[in-house]
């Protein structure tokens, strides 16, 4: 008959000083038996002085490092002025960047999703900007799953700084959007 174990996760504390420990740091876990469960310790290096006296057993290891999520470095003003900047593109891989580009503003709900028109075999989606109901088409590119793929990770790239080859389209945004609010405040 195979028999089940429950084991305690980790609390992140050292059982004899009390500090918590840190990501990445090591430490020793100790199970001792109680009943058809183990109770669990943790002990830092410092701590550790051998196992405790009942014991079941112990073992080295070392405290997990989350990873900490990037920090965006492409604001939604700027990913709107993008989308906006890309809706006179008719080459391929630029159609399906601000298609990509149009579903990210629909999840941030920047960007409202109003009807689909087909012609042939061009199918077309209205879409309007939640800010200035401005009304927007945007063609869909019907993508592969390697062209999402592809798609996805450029635009992650330009989200988490690094730019490449739309380096120059983003800052011809920023410098637009820029301009727009220069003029704006001059005519204040």
């Amino acid at each position: 008959m195979e028999r089940q174990w429950q084991v305690e996760a980790a609390k992140g504390r050292c059982a004899v000083t009390g500090r918590p420990l840190e990501e990445g740091e090591e430490f020793y876990t100790v199970l001792f038996e109680e009943g058809d469960s183990f109770r669990r310790a943790d002990y830092s290096l410092a701590g550790w002085q051998g196992p405790p006296d009942g014991s079941f057993c112990h073992f080295k290891t070392r405290l997990p490092v989350r990873e900490k999520r990037k920090k965006l470095l492409v604001d939604d003003d700027l990913l709107v002025s993008f989308f906006l900047r890309l809706a006179r593109e008719t080459e391929p891989v630029r159609l399906q960047f601000r298609f990509v580009l149009a579903l990210i503003l629909m999840r941030k709900r920047i960007l409202r999703y109003e009807e689909s028109a087909i012609d042939g075999e061009v199918e077309s989606w209205q879409m309007s900007l939640v800010k200035d109901h401005s009304r927007h088409g945007v063609l869909n590119p019907h993508l592969t799953d390697s062209q999402i793929e592809g798609v996805s990770s450029q635009l992650s790239a330009i989200l988490h700084g690094d730019m490449g080859v739309w380096a120059t389209d983003l800052e011809a945004a920023a410098s637009q959007d820029h301009d727009v609010e220069q003029h704006a405040d001059e005519s204040s």
